[in-house]
């Protein structure tokens, strides 16, 4: 059994729910000191290979002052479970081969925020609303024509869309299409990792001389893109392809001996990431399933109060996660002691 790592000195849990900027060569000082001190060796000769998959670490969904705040049921869900995900990096940072970092990634005129849809008043649905198949056919909403020339699309197809879409999620039992208020915003604040969580990815990197690999998601206009291996719906009305999945993320995350698994959120990006990965598992062979490890601990449930707690969703989620095989586990559990963790190749 390996003994886990100390923390660096440097990391402070009373400042992983704001924002500030990394000392990028201090800690590069620091990270490659600590490798020699602690005999991390670079991550190409790791075997067993892991892969740390941290869907969207970003301020937008992990800072309380933001727009997307994942609060959970505790009030403070983002900001606990990104002081879990970091320690957990740092005791384990010569277990870790690879981190790939998630980036929800948005525009202002998209499917899933208020500027897209218009009543008959030219009125805009509010965060947070749910927009049905039912609604959008009896033309409670429509697409907001304003949008056409920006977006370069017509109106006609823009309308026609919003229904095909709408069915399509309601035909494969989904969400809902959410309005999301504005929200991880390119170019923006919020779009940026948590900067404890930046500076842990960072030290990891040149401790380990293991790239951060960054996977961008969610900048098409016309889907939601929950999962990071593919958007909501990837076909137009008229059977046209609109988006593509990542099928080359699926192919290198299943070539890792184990994959681990957090972010936010519980109930939304990381479910649908995880039931994506579930699907393709099911389609070669099972043992593919049980490379999989859900950190709990380290993921919320949206909860606005007063508006939407989908609570219970992301837990009978994981339920049906582990039932399948995946495991669940704790981040503050020595990864020695999880069940069928691969020590060696």
């Amino acid at each position: 059994m390996r003994h886990e790592l100390p923390i660096p000195p440097h990391f402070d849990p009373a400042r992983v729910g704001a924002v500030w900027r990394v000392p990028y060569r201090e800690r590069a000082s620091e990270a490659a000191a600590w490798a020699q001190e602690h005999a991390i060796e670079a991550a190409d000769g790791d075997a067993p290979r892991v892969c740390l998959l941290a869907v969207d670490a970003q301020n937008t969904f992990c800072v309380p002052e933001f727009e997307l705040f994942v609060r959970g049921r505790s009030g403070l869900g983002a900001v606990e479970d990104n002081i879990r995900l970091c320690e957990f990096i740092y005791r384990n940072l010569g277990r870790l081969t690879r981190i790939v970092a998630t980036m929800d990634t948005h525009h202002a005129m998209q499917i899933f925020h208020t500027l897209f849809l218009v009543d008959q008043k030219g009125q805009h649905p509010e965060p947070f609303s749910l927009v049905s198949a039912t609604e959008i056919e009896a033309g409670r909403w429509r697409f907001n024509p304003r949008l056409a020339r920006a977006l370069r699309i017509d109106e006609a197809y823009a309308n026609a869309h919003l229904r095909h879409y709408t069915r399509a999620l309601e035909k494969r039992g989904q969400y809902e299409l959410t309005i999301w208020p504005f929200h991880s915003m390119l170019g923006g604040i919020g779009h940026a990792l948590v900067s404890a969580v930046e500076e842990t990815f960072f030290f990891h990197a040149i401790a380990r001389n293991s790239a951060t690999q960054f996977e961008v998601k969610g900048d098409n206009p016309l889907t939601e893109h929950y999962s990071v291996l593919g958007p909501e719906v990837c076909t137009g009305p008229d059977g046209e392809a609109i988006a593509v999945r990542n099928e080359g993320l699926v192919d290198a995350l299943f070539s890792y001996d184990a994959v681990i698994i957090a972010g936010q959120a519980k109930s939304h990006c990381v479910a649908w990431s995880v039931d994506d990965l579930l699907r393709e598992a099911q389609k070669s062979e099972t043992r593919l399933v049980e490379k999989i490890y859900l950190l709990e601990d380290c993921t919320s449930a949206v909860v606005v109060p007063g508006a939407v707690d989908y609570s219970e969703q992301a837990d009978a989620a994981f339920r049906r996660f582990a039932s399948a095989g995946m495991h669940v586990v704790q981040s503050t559990d020595p990864i020695d002691t999880w069940p069928g963790f691969p020590t060696k190749v």
